[in-house]
């Protein structure tokens, strides 16, 4: 039950500042929180992730009910076996999907608004990169799939170790 809570917490700091950002921006408005390298600007995306897939509201819907399903039915399966990192894990998939999906199924746009950019010298040449702008949904996204890498990581090392030890133990009989 505790998962659920996670991921509704991330639901709801993912929709309550999309509300601010809505109602206290224009779009394409910018403010300064570090200089230009950390922005809050009002965008707004009717793709995925960098904006790939334009204007496909109901595909996204439809996997994002289909993904939403196979998350909560792992995540129970999860938290029988006694697991803990994955569970949390993916209750931030949950959540940030959850918020996104609330954006496309209402507005057919997803509401973005934290930009980072990048300006430095490399070797004499001057980089400035402006990443995509993002919001609250997709960084719990981003952090629970590296929170699963991790998890899948450990459980593969431990089984490693395992294997091992019951080689050992075997070969000395």
């Amino acid at each position: 039950m505790r998962y659920y809570i996670y991921a509704l917490i991330v639901l709801l700091l993912d929709q309550a500042a999309k509300w601010v950002i809505v109602s206290r921006l224009n779009l394409g408005e910018s403010r300064s929180v570090i200089g230009e390298f950390f922005q809050i600007t009002s965008h707004r995306n009717r793709g995925a992730a960098f904006g790939i897939l334009q204007n496909q509201r109901w595909f996204f819907i439809v996997i994002t009910i289909a993904v939403a399903g196979g998350i909560i039915w792992y995540l129970q399966k999860t938290v029988k076996e006694g697991k803990r990192l994955l569970p949390f894990a993916l209750s931030l998939v949950l959540g940030g999907a959850l918020g996104n999906f609330i954006d496309r199924a209402l507005f057919g746009e997803v509401v973005d608004f934290l930009q980072f950019r990048f300006q430095f010298n490399w070797f004499g040449t001057a980089v400035d990169y402006t990443y995509p702008i993002f919001n609250i949904a997709d960084s719990a996204i981003v952090i629970g799939v590296i929170l699963i890498f991790i998890d899948s990581l450990l459980s593969w090392r431990k089984e490693a170790k395992q294997n091992g030890q019951g080689h050992l133990e075997s070969g000395d009989m």
